[in-house]
């Protein structure tokens, strides 16, 4: 007993209970903390989704059904994913005007980005989508600008044009000029394919890809950037180009055959 007394009296007693203590409290945190968190992290995604609900109820129901299932004036939001959410509403496009023409035009939003965020969250609980992409997913750091010019001119040119400057389609409708759009939007326009836009999942064009595309518009749309052939003519292509062909070329043509027309009348008279 006195040798165990001796042993707790130890000078170094003090410092070993303070070090189980300190390893009994890390131990419990542990095992308590990450639950609390994730409960946490569920309340405040439940809460975003119900806020997101009542501004869908507001601003989207009435084309879109009151549980995004669709209707004859809108179709079914299901499945849909937050980046399509956040592509329309971010760049004007929805809510839609009640009178529009062959598309819905770019215009300006009339929603905040939490409230973006909110509505997407809520669409996204409707159905699995795709999601926002990341700042890392679209972003310039990795890019290769040239293998996104090669990827752009087979499968986005004929619409938008080589420059992205946009150009005209059936019906009406168009591609618009990609000068100026934010790279996240371009992202999900290639995720989501919005209107008359075909999607390109990753399946089709990976992320590497999208990234590499961007890093493309964003070299030949640059402010700084110059045409490399001179006077773009509004980067439109052999339209544009061959109008002015057309009309300054064969005008040069006509006024050098009228002036050696001329020349020669008076070489006559003389």
């Amino acid at each position: 007993m006195k040798k165990l007394s001796a042993r707790r009296r130890h000078p170094l007693a003090a410092l070993v209970v303070l070090l189980l203590a300190l390893a009994c409290t890390g131990g419990l945190y542990a095992v308590f903390a990450p639950a609390d968190k994730a409960q946490a992290d569920e309340t405040a995604q439940s809460l975003t989704i119900e806020e997101g609900k009542k501004l869908y109820t507001v601003g989207c129901a009435s084309c879109h059904g009151t549980g995004g299932q669709g209707t004859s004036d809108g179709p079914s939001l299901v499945g849909v994913g937050a980046a399509a959410v956040d592509f329309q509403v971010s760049t004007g496009r929805m809510p839609a005007a009640t009178s529009q023409g062959a598309q819905v035009p770019r215009k300006k939003n009339i929603y905040s980005q939490a409230e973006i965020d909110q509505l997407a969250a809520y669409i996204a609980s409707l159905g699995a989508g795709p999601a926002v992409p990341t700042e890392e997913q679209y972003g310039p750091e990795g890019a290769d600008a040239a293998k996104g010019g090669e990827l752009f001119r087979n499968n986005c040119a004929q619409c938008h044009n080589f420059t992205g400057k946009g150009g005209a389609l059936t019906h009406g409708k168009y591609a618009p000029s990609l000068e100026g759009v934010a790279p996240k939007h371009i992202y999900e326009a290639m995720l989501t394919g919005p209107q008359n836009m075909p999607s390109f999942p990753d399946t089709t064009l990976s992320e590497q890809n999208k990234k590499d595309v961007i890093a493309y518009l964003n070299a030949v749309n640059g402010e700084e950037t110059e045409s490399p052939g001179g006077l773009s003519l509004g980067g439109l292509g052999p339209v544009s180009e061959g109008l002015f062909a057309w009309v300054f070329g064969l005008g040069a043509l006509i006024a050098v055959a009228v002036w050696v027309a001329a020349r020669t009348a008076k070489a006559k008279k003389s």
